[in-house]
């Protein structure tokens, strides 16, 4: 791809590619929880809610990563048998045509939760910890970058 649609290419690349360490302060995170909680008493729920939010922008970037390694939808389980360049066409159009109505659908039914979630800066409900809008802002995301990829899909010069 050359052009503004390939500098977007190259720019979801980057984004999605830097999004991989989040795995490390998830791990981290996690590992923390089980001391924090039984021999220092103290900090394992503001622990968890920082986990959570950063798990969840975590897989917001993961699933794009994966439609864009073709490793989350894999055309050639349903056509093994066909061309590389009918499986190319169907891995363009059969993924623009499943993901592209559900993230438009998504991004419709959450975005006005999620935009009130982030003006308002929601917390945990239980703990009242920081960051609840962020999860809710990591689902818009999700929807939003896979609708993304699905159009960079569907512009890619078709394989020969």
């Amino acid at each position: 791809m050359t052009g503004w649609l390939g500098s977007v290419d190259r720019g979801l690349g980057r984004t999605i590619e830097a999004g991989r360490w989040l795995v490390l302060p998830v791990a981290l995170i996690l590992f923390l929880q089980w001391p924090l909680r039984d021999f220092i008493q103290a900090g394992s729920r503001e622990a968890n809610d920082l986990g959570q939010w950063i798990f969840a922008l975590y897989v917001s970037l993961a699933m794009t990563f994966a439609t864009r390694e073709r490793t989350h939808l894999a055309v050639d389980a349903i056509a093994h048998g066909y061309s590389s360049r009918v499986r190319g066409a169907i891995g363009r159009w059969g993924g623009f045509a499943c993901v592209a109505p559900w993230a438009i659908f998504m991004i419709w039914a959450i975005a006005p939760t999620a935009l009130r979630s982030v003006v308002g800066l929601e917390k945990f409900p239980d703990t009242n910890n920081f960051g609840y809008f962020l999860i809710k802002a990591s689902a818009v995301l999700l929807a939003a970058l896979a609708l993304l990829q699905a159009l960079l899909d569907v512009a890619r010069p078709k394989e020969r």
